[in-house]
């Protein structure tokens, strides 16, 4: 048996997608034990224009084959993004043009991804398994000028429904895109399989933390993760950071097409106790969350956004630190109900903010409860059975 697994990314890239897909693929080859070959079509590592990491354009191991395509440069810009997966797709097309497969996989956040797998599972004949990370017209309608938007969605629409159209089996990652999916594609499958807490993250949370919350410094409030207009931190970081003075420091790891716009808005305000850090591998990323006080997300005020379920939440949550959360809808339910010692506060309401700052205890027990609910390994186990299930007998 042969599966193809397409994702815009893929270990060693940084970013919930590559951590996703690199969980499954590994989870898939245990599944079978030497009975499965995989095939995955991915990227070189280019989620951080800042970021880079050597990793090889082929790789063939056991019953595992990669490979990464090198993309055009580009930054965060929406034509950039445009070239780049029009470059993997016709890529992706060219590797599996002479090839047979069982089952196509593809895990995707901005739709294209999946529109590819839906092609290319057409052209073979077999079964295709989508997992799906968001819901990319939704974000676009909030996002794209008006004038434009009345000439894309409706492009878009179609690109949507003959993917959608084309699968035999849909995971949605929030419970948040059920109704969406369900009211335009009633007759699919689906599963719920969320993101999860990675082994790495679970054991550093066990262990004894670094932060000394009895001394005098600055309490840390910590945000890693992608700076884009999907999180806005140059709408609430600024502001904040200037409120809650300088007893606070925030330090945010990332990188992305709004961090310019942050850094300006930091000096329009005049704010010193802002430490912006570039994108660091995760390793170093534990011991950045064990030195914090708090750890903070926060997703821009669309309604759009109100659907979605941070894949941060589930990394933050591995580690007993209070959680402040600018979020909204369905993500905004689900910290409150299931993550204790959180705050949630609306997106962009700096004084809810600040109020939930100044209330935080910061001796939290840990989380153990939604740490096994939610560990990567068992979420993966049950959804690597859903996707096996439907390979021929």
């Amino acid at each position: 048996m042969k599966l193809l697994i397409l994702s815009f990314y893929y270990e060693p890239d940084l970013c919930a997608g590559s951590f996703r897909c690199t969980a499954l693929v590994k989870q898939l080859l245990r599944e079978k034990e030497g009975r499965l070959d995989i095939e995955v079509i991915t990227t070189l590592p280019n989620r951080y224009a800042t970021y880079s990491k050597d990793a090889p354009q082929h790789e063939k191991r056991d019953n595992l084959e990669i490979h990464r395509v090198a993309l055009p440069i580009h930054k965060s810009g929406m034509v950039d993004q445009v070239k780049a997966f029009y470059f993997f797709y016709r890529s992706a097309l060219e590797i599996s043009k002479s090839k047979d497969y069982d089952l196509i996989v593809a895990t995707s956040s901005r739709l294209f991804t999946a529109f590819l797998g839906a092609r290319i599972a057409k052209r073979k004949r077999v079964p295709l398994y989508l997992d799906v990370r968001d819901i990319f017209l939704d974000t676009l309608k909030d996002v794209l000028p008006s004038k434009l938007s009345i000439v894309l969605l409706p492009i878009l629409n179609l690109f949507e429904k003959y993917t959608f159209k084309g699968a035999a089996k849909v995971n949605l990652v929030s419970g948040g895109f059920v109704d969406y999916f369900k009211s335009r594609y009633p007759a699919l499958i689906y599963d719920l399989y969320t993101n999860g807490i990675d082994k790495e993250f679970v054991k550093a949370g066990s262990e004894k933390q670094g932060a000394d919350n009895s001394s005098e410094e600055r309490k840390i409030i910590l945000y890693a993760g992608n700076i884009g207009e999907g999180q806005g931190l140059h709408k609430v970081v600024p502001e904040l950071a200037a409120k809650i003075g300088s007893g606070y420091v925030f330090k945010i790891i990332g990188d992305g097409g709004r961090k310019q716009q942050l850094m300006d808005a930091l000096q329009m305000q005049g704010v010193s106790n802002v430490e912006l850090i570039p994108p660091v591998p995760r390793q170093e990323l534990v011991l950045y969350y064990k030195k914090a006080d708090i750890l903070f997300l926060h997703l821009n005020d669309y309604e759009a956004f109100e659907k979605v379920l941070p894949s941060k939440v589930f990394e933050y949550a591995a580690f007993n630190k209070p959680i402040l959360a600018g979020v909204a809808g369905y993500s905004a339910g689900f910290i409150e109900r299931k993550i204790t010692n959180s705050g949630v506060f609306p997106p962009c309401n700096v004084e809810r903010a600040a109020q939930l700052i100044a209330g935080f205890s910061y001796d939290g027990e840990p989380r153990d409860e939604f740490i096994h609910n939610y560990s990567r390994e068992s979420i993966m186990n049950n959804m690597s059975k859903s996707v096996l299930s439907m390979l021929p007998r």
